[in-house]
């Protein structure tokens, strides 16, 4: 009896999960502050054979952090990998986050919220080490801010620590 071949598995929609944690504005007012984040990295929307073609197509992504004692926000975006090793690989992101910090602090004199309004532009840059084939490790540095287009903005740089698993 001959077998048929089997059907090739579709591709996975999904590429990486993260989960870390980050200190919100180390280096500000909100020093001391801490978020839980957690992210999703699709697949690319389309693959290349040429290597270096591969490095400018970006993975969507969506994800959120939530703030132990200051505001939290939900982002979406892409994000661009390229591998310096088989090991070690850098990240850019760009894309839009919501914060419910303007609800949250308002108008009031708590410096904490600099922002001017909900809806905000995020760049982030890693650094990451594959620990396995599916595991890795990432440090972070994320800056939100509304680019001076409603009202304050002082903006928000966090710094932090993921690991993430590859599907």
């Amino acid at each position: 009896k001959t077998s048929l071949p089997s059907a090739p598995e579709p591709p996975s929609l999904l590429s990486e999960f993260r989960f870390g944690f980050s200190a919100q504005d180390p280096w500000g007012l909100e020093r001391g502050s801490g978020a839980v984040a957690g992210e999703v990295l699709f697949a690319k929307p389309f693959t290349s054979a040429d290597l270096f073609a591969s490095y400018f197509i970006a993975r969507p992504h969506l994800g959120g952090s939530i703030g132990v004692d200051s505001g939290s926000y939900a982002y979406a975006g892409v994000t661009w990998s390229v591998d310096l090793s088989a090991r070690v690989f850098v990240e850019g992101s760009l894309g839009g986050a919501v914060t419910d910090r303007h609800a949250r602090f308002g108008d009031s004199s708590d410096r904490r919220l600099a922002l001017g309004c909900s809806a905000l532009f995020r760049e982030a840059g890693s650094v990451g080490v594959r620990l396995s084939t599916q595991w890795s490790l990432t440090a972070t540095v994320e800056h939100l801010s509304n680019t001076g287009s409603c009202g304050d903005d002082g903006g928000l740089t966090n710094v932090g620590a993921r690991v993430g698993y590859a599907f």
